[in-house]
């Protein structure tokens, strides 16, 4: 697998992301490795919270939650997906599938930071990773905070407004990752802030990652995530891992997600799912602090349960 790696310099200067970053080799399942990037922040000995991100974004994003999570006596992981952010970049649109993803942060998450007792929070693809390996892997997982995501397994026809995205990803000669991120916004963004975003791909060789994710979303019964999604689906209507979902007010795309995870899970029972006002998809852009601090007040509830 020929991946591409971003240059240090291209990450210099970041608006209110000044944690220094980790890495670590994982196998690229092709017999090779890819270094993936990550930055924690909090106490070592902390309750685990790992944040994981969506598409076309990085750890970046999480920016104003984690000093609010860190502060709160958490320790924050924040991992860049393969492809994004400063983790390595398979350079073709086929090295990229939803197995390959979920294996990617299992093997950092798991062999490589054997983190235990883990609060996910799981934003768009985050979700439909970070779902996928609580299922796959309950022991290692003490709750899960489901953010605009879902976990589709191709038995029902997405949104509209995401094969609008989903088009616009295939046909567009240049990627602008920056303005699709702010098209999921409600915030306007500095170019600062734009440029943070564009910052891991500096030119369009970089960006197969981008590309790949909306071509890899399960939109039919029988696609190749499809079994696999459906048993995660099995498992976690019954499994008792608490379950908070924290969607915002302003997100077309997975908005009718959280009625089914709230009905279908039973970690959701008996709960008080607060609502992200003020917030488009990127919720963690629009109103952080605010999906922080429903964090912070979901685990505190699972160290008193």
């Amino acid at each position: 697998m020929r991946a591409l790696r971003t240059p240090d310099e291209r990450f210099d200067h970041l608006p209110g992301f000044d944690l220094p970053a980790h890495y670590a080799d994982v196998p690229d399942q092709d017999g090779e490795t890819l270094r993936m990037a990550w930055v924690q922040d909090g106490p070592a000995d902390g309750p685990v919270v790992l944040l994981l991100h969506g598409e076309p974004s990085w750890s970046f994003l999480y920016r104003t939650m984690i000093p609010v999570l860190a502060g709160a006596g958490l320790r924050v992981v924040a991992p860049d997906l393969v492809g994004f952010g400063r983790s390595d970049k398979p350079a073709e649109i086929a090295d990229h599938s939803y197995a390959r993803h979920v294996e990617w942060v299992r093997a950092l998450a798991f062999d490589v930071l054997d983190l235990r007792d883990v609060t996910l929070v799981g934003q768009d693809w985050g979700g439909l990773i970070g779902l996928r390996l609580v299922a796959e892997h309950r022991d290692r997982f003490a709750g899960i905070v489901a953010a605009n995501t879902g976990l589709p397994t191709g038995d029902r026809d997405m949104p509209a407004v995401w094969w609008q995205f989903r088009r616009a990803v295939e046909q567009a000669t240049h990627l602008d990752v920056a303005r699709l991120v702010q098209s999921g916004c409600r915030t306007r963004f500095t170019p600062e802030i734009a440029a943070a975003y564009d910052a891991p791909f500096p030119d369009e060789t970089f960006k197969a990652g981008p590309r790949a994710m909306p071509l890899i979303v399960p939109t039919r019964p029988d696609d190749p995530a499809s079994a696999a999604n459906r048993t995660a689906w099995d498992v976690l209507t019954r499994s008792d891992v608490p379950l908070l979902c924290a969607f915002s007010d302003g997100d077309p795309i997975t908005a009718a997600m959280e009625p089914v995870l709230r009905a279908t899970l039973p970690g959701a029972a008996g709960r008080e799912h607060p609502t992200i006002v003020g917030a488009g998809h990127f919720l963690q852009e629009d109103a952080g602090p605010a999906l922080a601090a429903a964090v912070v007040d979901f685990v505190a509830s699972l160290r008193t349960s």
